[in-house]
């Protein structure tokens, strides 16, 4: 009657220790780090780096407990503060020798301290949030109307762009706070500008005015054209931030917009924040511009060895200046020299997208995709320049670098290819940088606040305390009630709080303070159930049932009860991870995980429990379920 199958058995056998497996990294706890990763996204962290580091450590005497390499960069770990403060002190010297140019970013950091057969399971520990952990909170305002002036400016050089090609004179065009100002000699020209603002730029509108005798256009941004434009930038600059805090190595940042024009960043474990905030306000952009000469080959126009040669003694032509590609500095040189104009001809401002590919010859590219101005832009200036180089530039901390510079073979326009790549590494890793991309407006911080180590320990401790207490009230209250049935009901809440932590550590949650909240709430609510089962087997009992049937009817009948009282607060649950935000959604994801878990223990591990205990008795006298055993 009181017998499960053995597949039963078999399945709360295997949850059990897959609980127990994924529980058991949030034990060991953490320990302080050396974060090495790429100050500049044209520089790789890799194997070399990671070579580079250990000797230096070996050559400065300075003990560490071990180095992974992973995508956020070489993450070293020391076995205390002190440890961990030389370390950085090092190996800054070592891999940034130049004051002002850093190459890497050294952070201090946290790493989880399980051991690597573990880490070999994907067994990890869950990430702690702000609260627990300590770490920085930023939250910062964008200046939008930077983001409208920067439009503007980008769309009076596409109108000059377009009144050229159609050959429609004007005295100029001037920007005037938000409103571009177009002025001609008539009011002809005039009206035919208008008409082709109208069909070229869907984004303005225009008003003709007469101002002194000249006839004038007043063009400005449509209000939705001015939401979109804003809402982009909000974008923007977030997916900038996730790119640029990657660097870090923070485990579980959170970085969202809060109301129309602020971004919350919160980055837990981090302990240097004059570091992240370096990295998070620095500015970089892309530029194309033509190569005026370089030595490389006679297959473009451009070649010119003798003006190279004069460039490198000193004597660079006017509009001109002395850079060189990245591609040969690899091999520990300056690259090749090539002499670049100084006038850009597009900003990645103007990229919609970058992609690695192959060309019609199966070598290795990088298929570009630019937004209809910008392809106008490019087809005006290749026209007349097929055959010459053109150069990408990606512009960091106001320092121009090469990063390839192809022959233009054709004349280009929304979409080209970018070939000339060793392989097909190097073309993925430079539609990388290329999609990148830049802060779409600026920002600046309006609020600062940094959550010490010490508090996070504090919180941690509390919330671990009264939830191990609250556990320990329960238990007792249940054993003493229901005696051997009650320690039956505290092995299911034990499996309730394991399956619950497992799920949140393979999950890779963060575990904030009203998460620890949740799982309190949850242990009382888990209790709920097995009170139901066990007052509904006591009822039987004094109705006349025999034990075994007893408890097979408290199971049963209690069912119905416990799944109706769990499903209304799961709906509650859910409604408020819909509706919520921050710790709201917190607390109601542990909640509604900790709402299925408590079913499956309640239920199914505590009965297996009184299966194996009770179940294969067949002359079963009484049970023990209250202050004297039932008969």
């Amino acid at each position: 009657m009181n017998r499960y199958p053995i597949w039963v058995y078999i399945t709360v056998a295997v949850a059990l220790a897959l609980g127990l497996l994924y529980t058991l990294p949030n034990f060991y706890g953490e320990t302080p780090a050396v974060q090495v990763s790429s100050a500049r996204v044209t520089i790789k962290v890799d194997e070399a780096t990671q070579a580079a580091i250990e000797t230096e450590l070996k050559r400065a005497e300075i003990p560490y407990t071990g180095v992974l390499l992973d995508a956020t960069g070489v993450r070293v770990r020391f076995a205390n503060v002190d440890l961990q403060g030389k370390g950085k002190d090092a190996l800054s010297a070592a891999l940034n020798p130049k004051a002002g140019d850093e190459q890497y970013t050294i952070a201090l950091n946290l790493m989880a301290n399980s051991p690597d057969w573990l880490r070999s399971l994907h067994a990890l520990p869950m990430y702690l949030g702000l609260d627990l952990r300590g770490g920085v909170h930023f939250l910062y305002r964008v200046n939008l109307d930077e983001a409208l002036v920067k439009r503007l400016d980008g769309l009076s050089g596409n109108i000059r762009a377009q009144f050229r090609d159609k050959s429609l004179r004007h005295n100029g065009i001037s920007r005037e706070g938000r409103t571009l100002v177009l002025r001609f000699r008539d009011a002809a020209t005039r009206d035919k500008a208008r008409a082709l603002l109208g069909d070229g730029f869907p984004e303005l509108v225009s008003e003709a005015l007469d101002v002194e005798g000249e006839s004038r256009l007043q063009a400005r941004i449509r209000p939705e054209a001015e939401k979109q434009i804003q809402d982009d930038a909000i974008k923007q600059n977030i997916s900038t931030f996730h790119n640029r805090v990657n660097e870090l190595g923070v485990s579980e940042p959170v970085i969202q917009q809060q109301g129309a024009d602020r971004i919350l960043v919160q980055l837990p474990g981090v302990q240097d924040t004059a570091r992240a905030k370096e990295i998070l306000g620095r500015a970089a952009t892309l530029e194309f511009r033509l190569v005026e000469a370089h030595a490389g080959g006679s297959d473009s126009r451009d070649f010119d060895p003798a003006k190279i040669e004069a460039a490198m003694k000193g004597t660079v032509p006017l509009g001109t200046e002395l850079r060189f590609s990245r591609s040969d500095a690899r091999r520990g040189d300056r690259g090749e020299p090539l002499l670049l104009s100084k006038q850009v001809i597009l900003t990645g401002d103007r990229l919609t997208g970058a992609s690695a590919g192959f060309d019609q010859n199966q070598r290795a590219s990088v298929n570009i995709d630019l937004d209809a101005q910008g392809g106008r832009i490019m087809r005006d200036v290749t026209r007349d320049a097929v055959k010459r180089r053109m150069a990408v530039l990606l512009v960091e901390k106001g320092v121009p670098e090469v990063l390839t510079a192809p022959v233009i073979q054709s004349e280009l326009g929304n979409r080209f290819q970018i070939t000339g790549l060793f392989n097909p590494k190097e073309a993925a890793d430079l539609s990388l940088l290329l999609r990148a991309g830049s802060l779409a407006a600026p920002m600046e911080i309006i609020e600062e606040r940094t959550v010490g180590p010490s508090l996070g320990r504090d919180n941690i401790e509390k919330g671990f305390n009264s939830t191990l207490w609250g556990f320990v009230a329960i238990s007792l209250f249940m054993i003493a009630y229901y005696m051997v049935f009650g320690v039956f009901s505290v092995l299911a809440l034990s499996t309730n709080l394991l399956l619950l932590l497992a799920i949140l550590s393979i999950m890779q949650a963060t575990l904030t303070l009203p998460g620890i909240a949740a799982i309190a709430l949850t242990l009382g609510m888990a209790i709920d159930a097995n009170v139901l089962i066990n007052e509904r087997i006591r009822e039987e009992l004094r109705e006349g049932a025999s034990p075994q049937a007893a408890i097979a009817v408290g199971y049963e009948r209690a069912f119905g009860t416990i799944l109706d009282s769990n499903v209304t607060t799961l709906i509650a649950g859910i409604a408020l991870l819909l509706i919520g935000s921050g710790p709201v959604r917190g607390f109601a994801v542990v909640h509604c995980l900790g709402i299925l878990t408590s079913m499956f223990s309640a239920i199914v591990v505590s009965r297996a429990m009184v299966n194996l205990t009770f179940g294969r008795r067949r002359r079963l006298v009484g049970v023990p379920i209250g202050n004297t055993a039932w008969n």
